[in-house]
């Protein structure tokens, strides 16, 4: 059965996260029913990350088998319009070989998160961006920051329910970009690891929104991890604002 990988962009908002589950909407479940309207039967697809419920995409990577050989393109342009008019959508498609895995072959995974600091209320990007109505210290986040960059037990920053078998992760990059904002200033997290832990960037982001709020001094970041301890981790912040997006593979399955 000929395999095919895609890269897939979705907003988050009305789905209950990637995974397809009963009488909830995924994206999963959006993907699999558009391929089952031009393939046999109904197939299953993996990804590269299982997306949170509101937390949106633009570099998603999943793979899946099907029964025709497909031209990328053509199978691309069809399953983009029997995804209509969800807010999901193919950006790229490429047929690839059988020991491709979305999931168990990628060698990184980016974030972004996207936090707007203004008074008045966000209209043009709402549902996209975590808003506060405080101003926020840019550098005292970014000193905060750095404690974390590295390979570290970070079950501080793990949420008390995820599967993963260690808290060890490394986190290859952690940068904090301030955007100006109509009103205000947009502050854009992004961070590349391997992988991550279920509502380890979330935690990481409303940790250091404490430290930009002035109620954490930087170095409290670094106390925090070294606790271990989920107790002493800052607030979790929505979801709304993270978007993956990107995966690294050791070779760029849409290449060319």
């Amino acid at each position: 059965m000929p395999r095919f990988a895609f890269r897939v962009e979705y907003l988050g908002t009305p789905f209950n996260g990637w995974q397809r589950q009963d009488s909830q909407p995924s994206v999963q479940q959006a993907i699999e029913e558009a391929l089952a309207r031009v393939e046999p039967a109904e197939p299953r697809i993996a990804a590269a990350g299982r997306t949170d419920t509101g937390v949106h995409a633009t570099g998603q990577v999943a793979h899946a088998d099907l029964t025709r050989d497909w031209a990328p393109e053509r199978l691309m342009e069809a399953v983009n319009h029997h995804l209509k008019p969800l807010p999901v959508a193919l950006t790229a498609c490429a047929r690839v070989t059988e020991d491709f895995h979305a999931r168990f072959s990628a060698i990184e995974r980016r974030y972004t998160f996207r936090l707007v600091a203004r008074r008045a209320p966000v209209v043009q990007d709402a549902g996209q961006v975590w808003q506060v109505r405080h101003p926020l210290d840019v550098a005292a986040m970014r000193a905060g920051a750095r404690a974390l960059i590295g390979t570290h037990d970070f079950t501080t920053f793990r949420a008390s329910l995820c599967q993963a078998r260690s808290p060890v992760k490394s986190l290859d990059e952690i940068t904090l970009d301030a955007v100006p904002y109509p009103a205000g200033v947009e502050i854009r997290f992004h961070l590349r690891a391997r992988s991550f832990l279920h509502n380890q960037v979330r935690s990481i982001v409303g940790t250091l929104e404490r430290v930009g709020a002035g109620a954490w001094p930087p170095g409290r970041v670094a106390e925090a991890l070294a606790a271990r301890d989920r107790a002493a981790c800052g607030p979790v912040c929505p979801p709304q604002g993270l978007c993956l997006t990107g995966v690294g593979y050791p070779e760029d399955p849409f290449a060319g």
